[in-house]
């Protein structure tokens, strides 16, 4: 089975830049994704820009044009993000089958875990973001739940056979109680969804000449408030809950947080574990992928998944934090 990505040769990609009316030095580098193909790719006498090809099948061309509405929809509010470039109106162009992007080149540093005054200022931009995610719903983009974050990723997993057999009872049953769980937690605790970043690893959020900026919406969905917010906290409780106090004080300066989404902290976390490795197994196909993450399949890898699962049901019974 031919990959997603077997054609997409240097020279294309700087053939669909050219396209937009660029001329190019021919100087191109391939940075860190998986789930899409990026590049810095170097232009005559000018910064160079970012391509972003899109991964074929994974959004529809609505949803790729409504992630880049929203990111000017921040932008005009003047919350700092990379928005796509634009051509006559237009930001997602064609070449050779493939779907791209460009950016402006942006760099910086990621957040240092655990400190306070960055995790004040973050707040103040996470705040910003969610205030304008909440002025209206996404029509094309999904919501994260626990039927497709959860019940769907056990299923992929069981399906493709990547479980080694040994683990696989215990897998599938921690997966299973886990998955019960969340299905009472989430139905307890009803929260608004909202348009979120998604995906708000410190990796996405870059300080540099001491401003913070948004980077790489590609999984913008709805979703609860705290799901971009948790990713922020790091270490003991004690430690966690001073840190959701600089995080709240600089949030709440620019928009109202529901605290009743606090006790889904410890369940969205049990969802991204399960849907991690689903999305490796769903990718497994792509030659990328059993390059850069050979571990997956092995049975060290499959006995943490299983020590982490348990883990999370215990965070499960703990009381949520707290804010004061």
């Amino acid at each position: 089975m031919s990959h997603p990505f077997a054609d997409l040769t240097p020279d294309l990609v700087l053939d669909a830049v050219e396209s937009l009316g660029y001329l190019s030095d021919a100087r191109i580098l391939a940075l860190n994704s998986y789930e899409n193909r990026v590049y810095q790719v170097g232009i005559e006498d000018e910064t160079p820009l970012i391509a972003k090809f899109y991964r074929p099948q994974r959004w529809s061309d609505a949803a790729i044009r409504e992630e880049h509405s929203f990111t000017f929809e921040l932008a005009e509010c003047d919350v700092p993000v990379v928005a796509p470039l634009q051509r006559d109106g237009e930001t997602l162009f064609e070449h050779a089958g493939f779907r791209f992007t460009l950016f402006p080149r942006r760099g910086g540093r990621a957040p240092e875990p655990g400190n306070l005054d960055q995790l004040y200022r973050l707040g103040q931009l996470l705040g910003r973001l969610h205030a304008v995610g909440a002025t209206k719903p996404f029509a094309h983009r999904e919501s994260l739940r626990v039927d497709n974050y959860g019940h769907a990723s056990l299923a992929t997993l069981l399906e493709g056979n990547f479980i080694p057999r040994s683990l696989l009872p215990a897998y599938e049953s921690v997966a299973r109680d886990l998955l019960k769980r969340l299905d009472a937690l989430f139905a307890g605790n009803p929260v608004q969804a909202i348009r979120l970043h998604g995906d708000c690893h410190p990796g996405n959020l870059l300080c540099r000449d001491e401003t913070f900026h948004m980077v790489d919406l590609d999984d913008c969905r709805m979703g609860p408030a705290v799901q971009d917010l948790w990713m922020m906290l790091a270490g003991e409780r004690h430690e966690r809950l001073g840190q959701l106090s600089e995080l709240m004080d600089g949030y709440q300066e620019f928009h109202d947080f529901n605290p009743r989404e606090l006790p889904l902290i410890e369940g969205l976390r049990a969802l991204r574990l399960m849907h991690y490795s689903a999305w490796l197994a769903r990718r497994w196909d792509d030659p990328a992928f059993p390059h850069s993450f050979p571990w997956f399949g092995s049975e060290r890898y499959w006995g943490d998944q299983v020590l982490m699962l348990r883990e999370q049901l215990a965070a499960l019974d703990e009381e949520p934090l707290k804010l004061f």
